[in-house]
């Protein structure tokens, strides 16, 4: 019974090291590949996709901090509303009992 290989899985900071060293043209493919022990394929690969998608660098921030960060503003000014709405409504009865 033969035992099933699984893939090796490379962190994205270890693919943008191999990308850039491809990129700076200074070795040729194969020896980027065989300095980062890996196949010439996936140098190929994360070459091209490092210069197709290089233009996203510059691009206006749409990170998904920011968007967190946008979620919880809109929460704490729901909870500021709230509390307005709570505030005003003790204010209201605390006159009419104190008169």
């Amino acid at each position: 019974m033969r035992k099933k290989r699984s893939r090796r899985r490379y962190e994205a900071s270890f693919k943008a090291r191999v990308a850039l060293a491809a990129v700076r043209g200074d070795k040729t493919l194969s020896e980027v590949a065989s300095q980062f022990d890996v196949h010439g394929n996936l140098v190929s690969q994360w070459k091209r996709r490092l210069l197709t998608n290089v233009s996203r660098v510059f691009e206006e921030p749409d990170d998904a901090d920011g968007h967190a960060q946008q979620e919880l503003i809109d929460e704490l000014h729901r909870k500021i509303g709230q509390l307005n709405v709570e505030l005003d409504w003790l204010k209201k009865k605390a006159a009419q009992f104190g008169g």
